[in-house]
């Protein structure tokens, strides 16, 4: 971390992502540890349902802590919150609930003095999403993202490009996302012998997730 910090220097925001294997005191142990690098937040240091692990954890270290890509609706979140015990949320809009479901989650946290990343992993189209919601909601911070470096990912819509410039994405204009699927693109990005919109029913059995936490 030291050597990070080193090469970006302390005007850029740096945190660290996923942990969760392990228990409280070791999390407590390596939150004092990055204090010296003035982390903007510690993620899923445990799972997310462990709430008063969490508190125990927040309240013992300076560095702030943030977890939530794993919950489903705001139910999971007003828990956390109320009960003071993590200093940032972070939904995932894709599976907490959509649009106006994450607007709540963050509205709510708002409320309780408690701003908002966002988590987002997937096709510029919910990336598009995650920007509206993120525009709408008044404690939004930063959208965590994964695509940008994905030969051909900005190819998939149609209507915006460059989607991120030094950092920043631009709110569409346009009616709806403000952007549209490019089908002829994402038809490359199938899988051997895959076929478009196949069914999907393997999501379907009890055994396609191992955990409720990442």
């Amino acid at each position: 971390m030291g050597k990070v910090r080193d090469i970006v220097g302390y005007d850029t925001p740096l945190a660290a992502d996923h942990f969760g294997h392990f228990d409280v005191n070791t999390a407590i142990q390596i939150g004092k540890a990055m204090e010296p690098f003035r982390l903007a937040w510690l993620e899923d240091l445990v799972p997310w349902f462990y709430t008063d692990q969490w508190k125990q954890i927040s309240d013992a270290i300076d560095t702030p802590t943030l977890t939530g890509e794993d919950i489903y609706l705001k139910e999971g979140f007003i828990k956390l919150i109320d009960a003071k015990a993590i200093d940032m949320i972070h939904p995932d809009l894709a599976s907490s609930g959509g649009l106006l479901e994450t607007k709540k989650i963050g509205d709510y946290a708002e409320e309780k003095g408690i701003p908002m990343a966002m988590h987002f992993a997937g096709s510029p189209i919910s990336m598009m999403a995650n920007v509206h919601c993120a525009a709408a909601t008044e404690n939004f911070v930063a959208l965590e993202h994964h695509g940008v470096d994905v030969n051909g990912w900005e190819d998939l819509i149609t209507g915006m490009k460059p989607i991120v410039e030094k950092g920043f994405v631009r709110v569409p204009e346009k009616p709806g996302l403000g952007v549209e699927l490019n089908e002829e693109v994402a038809k490359k990005f199938l899988k051997k012998g895959g076929t478009w919109f196949a069914p999907t029913d393997v999501w379907n059995t009890k055994d396609s997730a191992d955990r409720e936490w990442s």
